[in-house]
């Protein structure tokens, strides 16, 4: 039967001839010498080029990473051995290394070696710490010497291979061969050992079209690879799958069975002779070298066939080696941290006759099955002994202890608990998959098709391209997994058991109501497993995932690819294995699980019951978990965050709530956050509380403006003075009528020429000291402009109406010191467009009209309520300027603060109430 490996091709760059590639053991590059004379790097995941070496104007036949020193090695047909540094892209060292073409050059795994072979039939060992000198020249072979490599399992020898017909084996520090094998027809033109298990095997490719293995111990050939049509160049042991791969000239690379030898694949894309193929240690990617490019495939799966029990053990393959760890072995007093490598201790558990490509418990634990090369076994879990087998592609339990093969795409046989056929199924369709659980279910490449174990009837069939498959442990939910996306499904057994009990006959489309669809997430699941009514998985961006009700919360984010092994209820983690079999665990606890299962079925008197379980510092998740279900009020009772339930609690308009949480934090965002929403909710005693905490100086301008506030307004204007804000300070004691303390504000604030307008226009008695204090700064810049600017008190004739407007002031001024509630506003709004000058001159002695007074007061012959209109006039003019410049003093009409221009200025005499 064939391994049936997955090929994917990750890589395909069109170059010039590509003589040998090679991969780096910790970056995502190829390595590629061309026979135009340069080396390129690859990086095989963005697919683009990294370095480029324009090393000769001849071939360089060979080239190989040495990445512990960060440098490239490259031989090529002008007889140097070149070395770069791949990072600076500097030459470290250039030297004459052989008399003929260099064909392959390789380096010592530890040592500071590198050796090259070469056409003048010599091998050379260089030492790099010893100055790249020749340490040992290996002569033996009567022609071209075209590769040599070192045994990865004993690194003091290594083979060559020639176009004389031989392999020969050498010792490091000995000037002879070992031996020689010489078996084939023509020249040799590669070779290479076996990395795996304890075989000691090597391969060689000819030009007499065929690939040998060798067992290097008794000097014999153990089978000959026939089928290329042209020379084969390139030969490698894969170190992680059981294949051989073979390149030829033929334009082909075939994959061999490396135990029976069976041709499994041939892969031909086209780009003419095959040159070189390239491997790592760890990986399942292969590069191939052609005359028109490279191409880089990946083979099989990179996921560790492995298997956890409910007790926490598992149990893995390694090649043909099964081994165990047990999760209970980490003692209770070693603390583990989520994402941590546990320290468990390998047990070798045996060995396997196949090569494994799955392994799977049994439901209860006691036995393992191990399918591969067309085959299964099972074996007893703890002795590791065979207890039956036969023939599989494919090999799946039932949630019973049952289980299923698939001998092929048209035969299935189910056994029984004691490993007896019991029944087989021959469906009408191709059976590309199967899988086990609660049904047996049969897979197309268009369908699934559900069926009960004892008689396999057809239950349900779903149109769906099925990419796994999970069952919960209930058998109540189903998980199918597609390469988009997946579905979960409820399975009503007790519809299905009541359709066939009634001996109601069966469509081909089976039971309509076996399954309801809950959810359809757009997730691609790479593993899965549920836990309860919980499904765990992790998706194609390599985040830990669980889904409740369908829900999905991410547990964490995995710096690299993991697959799920299971979940231990008594320690509230599941457990996760990548490639290398390091096993990880994160936290995942079981109450929080049953609370959001119970939650989601509405079930909330038994959530509150398993809610006081749930550890303190996992309650915020359950708050977000119940904020996204619009359960807001719950989630504020449970959230410990103070942040959180401070946003919570803004949503619900708890405001009382928010505001405890803002004094517990003192956070002034949260203080001014609060303040707003409150004054926007008319409470406004909060407000101010919550502005006067968050230093919110413009938001208590405009609270205490609008509720005409004076004695706040006069707190907020020493308060403003306090902390530096000039212009809100200037609009309290201007809204105030505080007019001389405005003027002494503009001239700290050294805006005279503000100060001096200002006084022309409410406070004329004033322009002399000021226009005195203007001339004098003035002087300082410009003295003829300082003395242009005219004083009052001299040049009378060029203020209109100036002792009007002193009269006008006197009068007013006691005035200035009362202050009208705000509701009154409205009283004083038909006459915002009075000027007090221009009313003062047009006023006639009658009984209808005031009349000035010697002290400046205004009277009237009618009622002294008149009076207060008049003075009312005046405080209307203020009203108008507060009500315009109260709604943003950062925008207002006079700015006084030091970092403003003069250009800002805005106040003038024209449009304002003049004095």
């Amino acid at each position: 039967m064939p391994l049936r490996l997955e090929i994917k091709r990750k890589l395909a760059q069109r170059s010039e001839r590509v003589k040998s590639v090679d991969l780096h053991p910790t970056e995502p590059w190829i390595l590629t010498s061309l026979y135009s004379g340069s080396v390129c790097i690859w990086n095989y995941q963005s697919q683009t080029m990294v370095k480029s070496f324009e090393v000769t104007e001849l071939p360089v036949r060979s080239s190989k990473f040495i990445a512990r020193k960060q440098w490239i090695v490259a031989g090529a047909d002008d007889m140097i051995i070149r070395v770069y540094n791949y990072n600076t892209m500097d030459k470290v060292k250039v030297f004459e290394a052989h008399t003929d073409y260099i064909r392959c050059v390789a380096v010592h795994p530890t040592l500071p070696y590198v050796l090259s072979s070469s056409d003048d039939m010599l091998i050379k060992l260089w030492d790099w710490e010893k100055g790249w000198i020749c340490t040992q020249i290996f002569e033996g072979h009567s022609h071209y010497v075209m590769q040599v490599t070192f045994n990865p399992k004993d690194t003091n020898t290594f083979a060559s291979a020639s176009l004389d017909r031989t392999i020969k084996i050498w010792n490091l520090g000995s000037p002879d061969p070992n031996f020689t094998l010489d078996a084939h027809m023509k020249g040799v033109n590669c070779v290479d050992y076996f990395t795996g298990g304890d075989r000691p095997y090597l391969i060689t490719g000819s030009d007499d079209h065929t690939a040998k293995v060798w067992d290097y111990q008794t000097k014999s050939c153990v089978q000959t690879l026939e089928g290329h049509t042209h020379n084969v160049s390139a030969v490698c042991f894969h170190p992680e799958l059981p294949i051989i791969l073979t390149g030829s000239e033929d334009g082909t690379v075939r994959i061999w069975h490396a135990t029976t030898y069976r041709l499994e694949n041939t892969l031909n894309y086209g780009l003419e002779r095959v040159w070189a193929v390239g491997y790592m240690k760890g990986s399942n990617r292969v590069v191939i070298g052609y005359d028109e490019g490279t191409i880089m495939i990946k083979i099989g799966r990179e996921e560790p066939v492995a298997s956890m029990d409910s007790s926490g053990k598992i149990i893995w393959a390694k090649h043909n080696e099964i081994q165990t760890v047990n999760i209970r072995s980490v003692g209770a007093d070693y603390e583990v941290t989520d994402g941590e490598r546990l320290p468990l201790a390998v047990k070798e558990l045996g060995s396997c006759d196949l090569y494994p490509q799955s392994l799977k418990h049994n439901p209860n634990g006691r036995f393992v099955v191990v399918c591969g090369d067309g085959e299964y076994i099972i074996y007893t879990a703890l002795a590791w002994r065979n207890r039956s087998f036969g023939s599989a592609l494919e090999f799946v339990w039932s949630s019973e202890g049952e289980y299923a093969v698939r001998e092929s795409t048209s035969r299935i046989k189910i056994f029984n608990k004691n490993f007896q056929e019991k029944k087989s199924i021959r469906p009408t369709f191709s059976a590309e998959r199967i899988f086990g659980g609660t049904l047996l279910a049969i897979c197309s490449n268009d369908f699934i098709c559900f069926y009960d174990w004892q008689e396999c009837r057809l239950i349900r069939r779903i149109d769906v391209v099925v990419k796994n498959l999970y069952w919960a442990d209930s058998g109540d939910l189903l998980s199918i997994a597609s390469d988009t996306s997946f579905y979960i499904l409820k399975y009503n057994r007790d519809i299905v058991s009541l359709h066939l009990d009634s001996g109601k006959s069966t469509d081909e489309q089976g039971v309509e109501e076996a399954f309801e669809v809950l959810h359809e997430m757009n997730e691609r699941v790479r593993t899965g497993i549920w836990v309860g009514d919980c499904f765990i998985y992790n998706n194609s961006s390599w985040r830990l995932n669980y889904c409740v009700g369908g829900e999905v919360t991410t547990m964490f984010h995995l710096d690299r690819p993991m697959y799920l092994l299971g979940y231990l209820a008594s320690q509230s983690r599941v457990y996760l294995i990548d490639k290398e079999f390091n096993v990880m665990g994160y936290t995942l606890l079981l109450s929080l699980i049953e609370y959001k299962t119970l939650v989601m079925r509405g079930d909330l008197e038994r959530a509150n019951e398993v809610l006081p379980s749930i550890p303190k510092e996992h309650l915020n998740s359950v708050a977000h978990f119940l904020e996204s279900r619009g359960m807001l009020e719950d989630a504020l009772e449970v959230a410990t965050d103070p942040n959180y339930k401070f946003d919570l609690a803004v949503q619900l308009g708890r405001l009382e709530v928010a505001k405890a949480i803002a004094v517990e934090v003192q956070s002034e965002s949260k203080w001014k956050q609060l303040g707003e929403l409150a004054m926007s909710t008319g409470k406004l005693e909060m407000a101010e509380e919550c502005m006067v905490q968050a230093m919110d100086l413009s938001g208590l301008l405009l609270l205490y403006s609008s509720l005409g506030d004076a004695e706040g307004i006069s707190k907020l204007a020493a308060l403003a003075k306090d902390q530096g804000k000039n212009n809100v300070t200037f609009l309290c004691l201007f809204i105030l009528g505080r007019l001389e303390e405005c003027l002494q504000l503009l001239v700290e604030s050294n805006r005279i020429p503000e100060a001096a307008l200002m006084a022309r226009s409410y406070l004329p008695s004033k322009v002399s000291e000021i226009v005195s204090l203007w001339r004098n700064d003035l002087n300082k810049v410009n003295k003829k402009a300082s003395e242009s600017l005219a004083d009052p008190n001299e040049y009378s004739n060029l203020f209109d109406d100036w002792q009007i407007a002193l009269s006008v002031e006197a009068g007013l001024a006691r005035q200035r010191g009362l202050y009208p509630p705000a509701e009154e506003y409205l009283s004083y709004w038909d006459r915002r467009q009075t000027n007090l000058v221009e009313a003062f001159k047009s006023m006639q002695i009658g009984d209808e009209t005031a009349m000035p007074m010697e002290n400046g007061d205004f009277i009237h012959e009618e009622a002294e309520e008149d009076v207060e209109e008049e003075e009312a006039v005046e405080e209307e003019g203020q009203d108008e300027v507060v009500d315009v410049e109260a709604e943003d003093s950062t925008d207002s009409a006079v700015l006084v603060n030091g970092n403003e221009s003069d250009e800002q200025w805005g106040m003038n005499n024209k449009g304002t109430p003049s004095a």
